[in-house]
């Protein structure tokens, strides 16, 4: 029986990167996205409770969700689409721009794949790592994700989904040809250096307002082992297992004691 691959993204249903994945998914399954209807980055594993929210069919399997999350695709897709049987894999990207270290939990393209897990269907997040600045990202910007993709995809479904429940993949790729990409690296989130890039405006009614910014890919080593973030700055494509139990383990007996 044919696979079925549930597609969604954060940069929205007209985004090269998931032109890309739909190009190289198509031969190994039926493919069929629900995209959100414009861009919405950063908006983490949020769904919208207040208002309702329409599907937008464009095409044969693939439809747009009318000002609704990555979630919410996910979510309502299982919900309408799937009553019957669940896909066999998620997939949340190709993200235009990182996702590593504390950026996962901001990330929308990473809430997509999580809420594919929460509903029991193995997910990957997959984000395409830019060189200097996304603005100009093309189609051939994606090569090496799209060829990477469709090798792990493969190899899920000939050897089965490498995680546990409530588990989910999160892939980053450098800013690398295919032909200089130096191999692949299983990796731990990394510790991110975070400033406060926000911009104040005024309107031409003299009402303030401010634009957030984006932050460099600043961070620092801790711990033993390579995180996602010296993997993607040495040329690796850095491969994260990611649990949404964020509970602090460690930490249990020592907040018992305190209390």
């Amino acid at each position: 029986m044919k696979k079925t691959i549930l597609i969604t993204n954060d940069d929205g249903f007209e985004s090269e990167g998931l032109k890309v994945l739909v190009e190289v998914l198509k031969p190994l399954a039926r493919v069929i996205v629900v995209a959100p209807s414009s861009e919405k980055s950063a908006c983490s594993h949020s769904l919208t409770l207040s208002h309702p929210l329409r599907f937008i069919k464009l095409d044969e399997d693939f439809y747009k969700l009318d000002d609704g999350t990555p979630s919410d695709c996910i979510y309502l897709a299982l919900n309408v689409y799937f009553k019957d049987t669940k896909p066999d894999l998620v997939i949340s990207g190709i993200n235009k721009g990182s996702n590593m270290g504390e950026d996962i939990t901001y990330s929308g393209t990473v809430g997509g794949a999580m809420e594919g897990v929460l509903q029991g269907v193995p997910s990957i997040a997959i984000s395409q790592v830019c060189k200097d600045s996304c603005k100009d990202m093309s189609h051939h910007g994606y090569v090496l994700a799209g060829e990477f993709i469709a090798k792990f995809v493969k190899k899920v479904f000939e050897q089965g989904f490498p995680l546990e429940e409530r588990k989910l993949v999160n892939i980053n790729i450098p800013p690398l040809k295919p032909n200089e990409c130096k191999g692949v690296k299983v990796t731990k989130a990394g510790y991110r250096l975070y400033g406060n890039d926000s911009h104040k405006h005024i309107n031409p009614r003299g009402i303030e307002y401010y634009w957030l910014g984006t932050h460099p890919l600043a961070w620092e080593k801790k711990g033993d082992g390579i995180c996602d973030l010296e993997a993607v700055e040495k040329g690796y494509i850095s491969i994260t297992p990611v649990k949404l139990d964020l509970t602090s383990y460690k930490d249990i007996d020592r907040l018992k004691e305190w209390i």
